[in-house]
């Protein structure tokens, strides 16, 4: 359950990051083009697919955000194992750094780093996946507190011993 998280991630996992993941859904779906358009700086942003090809992926991007949302809502909000909330959030960290990567990868150095010149997307691909990376790695070592144990889990851990 959400409640065994220390506040701070509880906050940013269970609320931010669910909306954040809503905004990734519903923009390609509602303005596949723009999405596709707004990934790059506008000097950088040339076709490089045909449309179709494009828009396609733009809408399967859309729908694995709001597949990571679903599945972050159903485990943080539903699980009592603080086990399997931690292996859920390095999973996602992980993820996150291969997130970063792709965008370097394609953007480059030069734009991945101009930070006065991102656009909303941009502070989406890099920033907020930045900052969530931080607070993922800093919730697993423990620095932002220590997970609270949930009655169900207490009885959990009294039955197997």
């Amino acid at each position: 359950m959400a409640s065994l998280l220390p506040p701070i991630p509880r906050f940013v996992f269970t609320i931010f990051e669910p909306i954040s993941l809503v905004a990734g859904f519903f923009a390609p779906i509602l303005d596949a083009e723009n999405f596709v358009k707004s990934q790059l700086p506008s000097a950088s942003a040339t076709p490089i697919w045909p449309a179709a090809t494009t828009r396609i992926l733009a809408l399967q991007l859309g729908n694995v955000y709001g597949l990571l949302g679903m599945i972050g809502v159903g485990v943080l909000y539903t699980t009592t194992e603080p086990k399997v909330v931690r292996n859920f959030l390095l999973a996602c960290a992980v993820a996150d750094v291969g997130h970063l990567w792709a965008t370097y990868a394609v953007m480059g150095q030069k734009d991945f780093l101009d930070v006065m010149n991102w656009n909303a997307v941009g502070w989406g691909n890099i920033g907020i996946t930045a900052g969530l990376l931080v607070v993922r790695t800093l919730y697993l070592i423990g620095a932002l507190g220590e997970d609270r144990v949930v009655a169900s889990s207490k009885q959990a851990v009294k039955k197997n011993t």
